[in-house]
This record gives C-alpha cells, structure tokens and sequence, in this order.
C-alpha cells in the first residue's frame, strides 16, 4: 500500500522502563521529519539526506518511551492534501474502492489506521494532517503553531508549518501531545502558552456550508448539534490566500534553489504548484498580509461568542481516479474547511463522525484559537459520534466460516443476511477463498452477510485481508450501497464459477453433499 518510504530492520522492542509515559507504544514518523538512522527524503529521492540527529520532537516521544518503526510516505515536499504526489506510491484509505488517502500525511494516517503503529507524526500546512485523519477514520490533531517544535522539519512553508499527531483514539492523541508539546530553545518557531478550559464550552457551527453536492456528508455532518450559528466567510477567503495567494511563493524561500537545479527530480504536479509562486510581487505579499490582518481581526471577534467552531473536515471524497482528473482542482476543494487555520492561528481538533450511507468515512474538526489546544481535546473526548461501520462479507467471513472469528473478536455485531444486486459473479480463487466481482452483464443476486465494526477496528481487520480480496462498494439488492470485499477481476480469470449455487455457503454445502 505505499505506507513506508524507509524502515529500521530490527524491529524486536527495546528494553523500556515502564514508567515512562509512552512505554511500550510504536510510532511512524513523515518523512519529512528527520529520524536519527534514516534517510530524510521529503518524498523527494533526489532530495534525501542521512541526518545526525533526529528532530526534537521525535527525541521527546522516543525518550518517553515509544519506538520510531520507519519513516511515511507522504505528497512531495509535503505539498497537496490527495497522497496522490509522490515518487513512493499512493497508499489507498484503510477503507478501500480505491479512496484516497489523503496528503499529505498519508503513509502516516494509514499506519495508524491499519494497526501498523500506535500513532504517528505527520505535518500540517493547509490541512495535512486533518485530512488524511478524515479519510481513514481516525484522530488527527494540529497543535498550536510552535506548539510542538519544527526543528528538524523539511520546511513547507516555515511560518505556517506544525507537527501534527495521529492516532486512533483521543485519549492516545492527548498522551502523545502531553509529551511532544514544550519550548525548544533553538527553535525560533517554539512558541508556549495556555487557555482556561471552559467546563461547557460553547460551540459555534457555520450558518452555510458547501458540501460540493455529497449529501452524504451534509447528512454526516448534520448530525452535529451547536449552540451557535456563525459566518465563516472570513476563514474561507483567509484560506484562499494560502494557495491563491502569496503565501504559495513562501515554499520557495526553502526550495527554489532545489527547484532550479534538480527541476526534473520535482513531479510534474507539485513542480506546477511551487513554480506559482514566481508570479507575486512583494507588493502582492504585502497586500495579502494586510488582509489577512484585518481577518485574524475579525475571527478574533469569533471567539467572544463561541469557544469552539465545529467544521466538517472535508465536504466530500474522492477516489484516485476521480483526483487525476483534476488534481489541482479537487487538492483545493480538499482544502477548503483546513487551510484557513494556520494563517489564523488557531488550534484544530480532528475525529470520526461515522459514515455516509454508502459506506465512506465522515469526521468533523474543533477549532478554537491560540492554545486552546486542552478545550479541543476534552471537548473531543465527550462528542457522541456514530463510530461503526457496515462490512458485508460473502465468503470465509461468513457466521461459522474460518475467518468469522477475525469480526468477532473486534467487536463485530452480525445485522443479517442480504443479496446483492444482479450485478456480481462469484469464483473459487486458488487460495479457497471465494472472489466476488462487478460485471457490466451476465450478474446475479449473491447471498452476503452485514456485519457492524467498530471504525476503530476496521483499520487491523482490513489489514488481515489479502490480495487480490479489497473492500470497495457493494449495491444491495434493494439499492442501497455498502461496504464490502470485492476481487479483482484478473484474479477470477480462469478460475471456477460458482456463481450459480446463490453464494459461497451454498457451494460448499453442495459440495458436502456430492
């Protein structure tokens, strides 16, 4: 799946004493993030280079206890919020139907996702680490700026850059931040502060939302009840200045040398990206800065009002397919309820916010400003999200299968059986397991089961499941969608079809009985 650029081969745990805070737990860290003992590549494998040390934040987690396993991957330079950009592969959402992952964090939200990992570092721009946090279910937080030092960070853009956290519940994000946060004296970033914790904070929601016609995320989202309703127009033209503004020419302060004499190094996409920064002035840098003051104005009037603002992270989904397309063009509208908070100093809290009803994940994320990093995440902790997630199984899952016990002991509830639509054909794959695929003709309806996961498990079941068996999105009989297993159809070829016995339990019962 593309997760790791680079990992330590001993990977037996250490000694640890078991009183220190992260004792026992084992962390991916981005690869643009340097790591004592790899090669720092930024995605970028002309760019790579083997640092002395690794970065403080990563001494604070591995002198708490927890264990660098290998470095992710991620979009080149940390520039784009698909997973699309990178030299590495693309890693596919722990979700399947060829979903993105998400940017650029990717490699590290999946690890987490997947059970690779306890959690992971990634970093956030204009939204990589709450992005990837929502397209696989999982925690993402993006601290305060300078809250966690970005000493030993490839910069992105250096005066908007965080180290961001993953994880797959709340309680693992707040250890791991209760550990990484503090001032680091040779950082000038490094920054320290705190706000009181309101014992009910009060939550604001937008008066207005584009979803970019997914009702299925509008619904997700609708879910979410505030005490408020506010106007976040501010925050969203706050937004267009990082990519449509100067701001974009700042990631050349850093990489346009690299730039001008390695340019065929730089993918094409993320090369047309950082080459937009040659068209502003310092003129143009100027007036943006202006307007982006009078808006950090106006949100600073935002919080008289509310404590928290609650957002949809993103207001749809894309799959690889659909991102290549329009790569620029869908990146921004990734982008368009994250890539407001860092210009605008605020704080963000990423979590879960169930599914869609066909079966994609949905999330929300907390705002708040400066340093009310403590109110996100114990206002997180209280949030009464729908966190299960609908699988349908048709072969070795099955109620009293081989593998039905891998649903089980992750908490998995059966809700019954179902047909899909007349649209599938089922084959005895070499493994013995059955394969389920799509065809445009020729289908038939084939008895499946629904089952109820907890999304905090669908991550270590899905990495159980090999290939050529992915979950992608099944239509049931009756019309509606949901997740489930589907087999490439390559792997079907030439083997037997046993689409005519209804489904897997009734072949095997036919052949007991012959």
């Amino acid at each position: 799946m593309s997760i790791w650029i680079s990992r330590f081969a001993d990977t037996a745990p250490d000694t640890v004493d078991p009183e220190r805070p992260l004792a026992g737990m084992t962390f991916g860290v981005k690869d643009n993030i340097d790591v004592e003992g790899l090669p720092t590549t930024a995605g970028c494998p002309d760019f790579a280079y083997l640092p002395e040390r690794s970065a403080p934040v990563v001494r604070r987690l591995t002198e708490a206890g927890a264990r660098v396993v290998g470095k992710t991957n991620l979009d080149q330079f940390a520039t784009g919020l698909t997973g699309a950009r990178s030299p590495y592969g693309a890693p596919e959402s722990v979700f399947g139907g060829g979903l993105i992952s998400g940017g650029s964090s990717s490699g590290s939200a999946v690890a987490v996702a997947n059970g690779d990992v306890t959690f992971s570092l990634g970093t956030d721009t204009a939204g990589s680490g709450r992005v990837p946090a929502a397209l696989n279910g999982i925690v993402g937080v993006k601290p305060t700026r300078g809250l966690l030092s970005t000493l030993g960070v490839v910069p992105a853009c250096r005066s908007l850059d965080c180290v961001s956290i993953f994880a797959r519940d709340v309680a693992t994000a707040e250890r791991v931040l209760r550990v990484a946060r503090g001032p680091e004296r040779d950082d000038p970033w490094s920054r320290t502060g705190s706000r009181p914790v309101p014992a009910r904070p009060r939550i604001g929601v937008p008066e207005s939302l584009d979803f970019f016609g997914d009702t299925g995320q509008e619904k997700a989202f609708a879910r979410f009840a505030g005490d408020t309703a506010v106007d976040i127009g501010p925050l969203l033209e706050a937004g267009d200045l990082l990519y449509r503004g100067p701001w974009v020419a700042e990631r050349l302060a850093d990489l346009g040398e690299f730039l001008a004499t390695h340019p065929d190094s730089v993918l094409p996409v993320t090369r047309q990206v950082l080459e937009t920064g040659h068209t502003f002035t310092a003129a143009d840098a100027f007036r943006a800065q202006h307007r982006l003051q009078e808006l950090r104005a106006v949100t600073t009037r935002l919080w008289e009002r509310i404590d928290v603002l609650a957002l949809p992270t993103i207001g749809t989904t894309f799959t690889y397919a659909e991102i290549a397309l329009d790569p620029i063009g869908h990146n921004l509208t990734l982008g368009r309820y994250t890539q407001f908070a860092n210009l605008l100093d605020l704080a963000a809290v990423t979590v879960p916010n169930g599914f869609t009803a066909d079966g994609r994940p949905a999330s929300l994320t907390l705002f708040g400003p400066a340093f009310s990093d403590d109110t996100l995440l114990a206002l997180a902790h209280t949030l009464p999200v729908d966190d299960t997630m609908t699988v349908a199984v048709a072969g070795l899952h099955l109620s009293g299968e081989p593998r039905n016990g891998e649903l089980l002991e992750r908490g998995g509830t059966l809700l019954g059986a179902a047909r899909t639509a007349p649209r599938y054909r089922m084959y005895e794959l070499p493994s013995g397991a059955p394969g389920l695929v799509r065809v445009d003709d020729g289908g038939a309806a084939i008895e499946v089961e629904l089952w109820q996961l907890p999304a905090a498990k669908v991550g270590g079941f899905l990495a159980g499941i090999p290939a050529p068996l992915s979950l992608g999105r099944l239509e049931l009989e009756d019309g509606t969608e949901v997740t489930g297993f589907l087999c490439e159809a390559y792997a079907a070829r030439g083997t037997p079809d046993i689409t005519a016995s209804g489904g897997w339990r009734n072949y095997r019962l036919k052949g007991s009985d012959s």
